[in-house]
């Protein structure tokens, strides 16, 4: 017996697949596994097949047609080939989490592409997938082309290969975010980007705060926010989120402090949660620092952050900014602005003098 890849296009209609199928086994063909990939013109199968010794590519092609398949493809294949396709995904994403950078031998495997080309100009519209050649959005910048000579590219395949790239951009760009800070007292904590696989860890930071701490950052009562709301934190339509994990290897300790950025209009609100047996060492002006910085790169006006009046540590904080900052009062809340570019101050409105740290 040998193993034979078969690609066909059957039209989507009652009983056309039990038809190609019985073609086939009338050759003594055993389908091992099949997928289908959805398109404009039909169901396009992909077959794995079990074909005795004596049965050629071309009495393959020859049963595939009688059995109203059309378009038919037809190739030899290994003893791999019968690795559950979910699994041999995961695999393939599993080996982007460890390097990032093998984004192309990843697609080449992925989609038995000959040829794989990162370009450094965007694709100019999304779903470039036409006939043998594919083009890929790289959200780091720049896309990737693949070709192959047969079969045509099917729009499952994309979106398959669309989310390897992806993933390859979000490692990647995790890996370059992250940074070790020392602080003052001689601490060390890895700072890195959040996404919304951070739930977790980051209800265990809210967890081991007081509540004086969760309400400084929150000013409300609602200072446990639920998981839906902490995913829309940790990943912003607009700004972003840093998370701080003790020592300096990475995500896999505990988180001791986050640092919100979002983003609305020309302006950017920031707020901080640093774990109790945290605070009152440097880590919150580091991380409001890096906020900021973060700020005016992105072509902000200004940054706001609502600040209890009793909360004396974070106004310290902002003074150690270096930053002139308006302060306007509101009861028992102060809205600071840090003006991001030359802008004078308002009349009536206090300034937080800068302060060297």
């Amino acid at each position: 017996m040998a193993l034979w890849r078969i690609r066909a296009t059957v039209d989507d209609r009652p009983g056309y697949l039990s038809v190609l199928t019985a073609s086939l086994a009338l050759r003594g063909v055993n389908i091992l596994t099949v997928q289908v990939h959805t398109t404009e013109v039909g169901a396009v199968d992909d077959f794995l097949v079990d074909a005795p010794e004596s049965v050629t590519e071309a009495d393959l092609r020859a049963a595939v047609e009688r059995g109203r398949g059309r378009d038919c493809w037809v190739a030899r294949s290994e003893a791999r080939g019968l690795a559950d396709e979910p699994t041999r995904a995961l695999g393939l994403a599993g080996r982007l989490v460890r390097d990032p950078e093998a984004a192309g031998a990843t697609l080449r495997t992925l989609l038995g592409a000959d040829v794989v080309t990162w370009r450094p100009i965007p694709v100019a519209a999304p779903g470039g997938v036409g006939g043998t050649t594919m083009l890929l959005t790289d959200p780091a910048g720049g896309a990737y082309e693949l070709r192959r000579r047969e079969p045509t590219f099917t729009p499952a395949e994309y979106a398959r290969a669309q989310a390897l790239v992806e993933l390859a951009a979000t490692v990647g760009r995790r890996d370059t975010d992250r940074v070790v800070l020392v602080l003052p007292d001689g601490g060390e904590v890895s700072v890195r980007t959040a996404t919304a696989d951070d739930v977790p860890a980051v209800r265990e930071l809210h967890a081991g705060c007081s509540e004086r701490s969760r309400q400084r950052r929150y000013l409300s009562g609602a200072a446990d926010p639920s998981p839906a709301r902490l995913g829309r934190l940790l990943e912003p339509a607009r700004g972003l989120t840093l998370l701080a994990t003790a020592g300096s290897g990475g995500a896999a300790e505990p988180v001791v402090a986050m640092a919100n950025l979002l983003g609305e209009g020309d302006e950017a609100e920031a707020a901080l949660l640093v774990r109790d047996d945290w605070q009152r060492r440097g880590l919150g002006s580091a991380l409001l620092r890096r906020l900021v910085g973060h700020a005016d790169q992105a072509g902000y006006a200004a940054v706001l952050l609502h600040v209890q009046t009793g909360n004396t540590p974070m106004l310290r904080t902002l003074r150690r900014l270096d930053r002139p900052t308006a302060l306007e009062r509101d009861g028992g809340v102060l809205t600071a602005t840090v003006p991001l570019a030359p802008s004078p101050v308002r009349p009536g409105v206090a300034t937080v003098p800068a302060q060297r740290s």
